[in-house]
């Protein structure tokens, strides 16, 4: 223990550009991450985003302690999170395939995700469980080689190292398969046709177009860093990359606040009635009365149904879905219609009556609106499908 003390104190301290550009970078995401977990679901795509900062804050406040050299008073510590960094590239995917299906995660589900960072943690029981003097000759070993090393005088196992070698090929294959995992989703999500309002800065195709571009940067920096240096010597770099990146985040945040539009202090805008009005009270309306189809739907007239405030309403549909209430309610109509083109019972009317049966007042309408979320006109649409029928 004597001699584990003389080289952890000899241990320097080190504070310089890199440094306090990480520790700026992990202070904005934990108060990013707060202020996702105080104000979005448990169950929506934001939460899980809040949990992707979180996993990155932690990965990288171990980085922050190993390159200023504090890791020497909680050396105990010492490479806990390597798990997490195995976690990095899934939570990312995890967040994007919520946000563009709209389907929730679940441990059920999406449980082989998990599978390498769990198996990697239990690979390295050993190592955590071993004694003060084995964690600091791994912290030396990766920063301070001219320390020289304690000695090591129990008999340990040290089987947990044929893993923990090959970690930063684990993390590469790790990113390089959530990458195209990601791209993937994103195309398929870009295929569907649908745009969302002109009013929103950032939508969700947009954001996960962005994260597509951040994912390839920093798999990019992964392998220039791991390539460059033998040890862990390069990962501030990594670090403040995760800054940049986590401001960059921030501003889109930012840029699509409430804050900045002229109408939220307004009184006109005022309610205590709506508070307790969920978007699935709204889903629910419409597809149990399917009053999208309705030539006269309208927010006013939807609000006035719910009882609740037409700016209310619109925000919901808005941040739910990323869509303005003409857009979604098309969105509907346009299902509905999909549904009629094909249906026998249907098969006397025109495709612009079978527009009007939708909710639309006119052949154009229609014709713009199906072409808009499908990508093809309705005729094409028919035809392609009896086509693939008869094949």
């Amino acid at each position: 223990m004597d001699d584990v003390k003389v080289i952890i104190d000899q241990i320097p301290i080190r504070y310089d550009w890199a440094s306090h550009i990480m520790l700026l970078g992990i202070v904005q995401g934990l108060f990013l991450t707060l202020v996702i977990f105080l104000r979005a679901k448990r169950t929506s795509a934001i939460h899980l985003f809040g949990w992707v900062i979180l996993i990155q804050c932690i990965v990288f406040a171990d980085v922050y302690l190993c390159y200023t050299g504090l890791m020497k008073y909680v050396i105990h510590l010492n490479d806990s999170t390597e798990f997490l960094v195995l976690l990095i590239a899934p939570s990312l995917y995890f967040f994007l395939f919520t946000l563009l299906e709209r389907q929730a995660f679940t441990l059920k589900r999406h449980w082989p995700h998990l599978l390498l960072p769990v198996l990697y943690f239990i690979s390295q029981t050993n190592y955590y469980t071993s004694p003060e003097a084995v964690k600091l000759n791994a912290y030396l070993g990766a920063y301070h080689h001219n320390l020289g090393f304690v000695d090591v005088h129990e008999d340990l196992n040290y089987s947990y190292h044929f893993i923990k070698d090959r970690f930063r090929w684990l993390v590469m294959a790790s990113f390089t398969f959530y990458f195209i995992l990601t791209t993937r989703l994103v195309y398929h999500a870009s295929k569907k046709g649908l745009v969302s309002p002109k009013n929103i800065k950032v939508d969700r195709y947009k954001f996960s177009r962005h994260t597509i571009i951040v994912f390839l940067i920093l798999g990019l920096a992964l392998f220039i860093v791991f390539s460059n240096f033998d040890d862990d010597g390069g990962d501030h770099y990594l670090g403040v990359l995760e800054t940049l990146t986590t401001f960059i985040t921030s501003f889109f945040i930012l840029s699509e606040s409430r804050f900045f539009e002229k109408s939220w202090i307004s009184d006109k805008y005022e309610t205590m009635a709506t508070d307790s009005l969920q978007f699935e009270s709204i889903e629910a309306f419409m597809d149990s009365s399917q009053y999208y189809a309705d030539q006269e739907a309208s927010l006013k007239n939807v609000a006035e149904k719910l009882d609740a405030n037409a700016n209310m309403v619109s925000k919901l549909i808005n941040s739910n879905t990323g869509m303005n209430f003409n857009d979604y309610i098309n969105q509907k109509r346009i299902l509905l219609s999909k549904e009629r083109l094909l249906d026998d019972d249907f098969s006397h009317l025109t495709v612009e009556a079978i527009g009007q049966t939708v909710g639309f007042n006119s052949k154009s309408a229609f014709y713009n609106a199906f072409k808009k979320h499908v990508g093809q006109s309705p005729s094409a649409y028919v035809k392609e499908k009896k086509t693939s029928k008869r094949f």
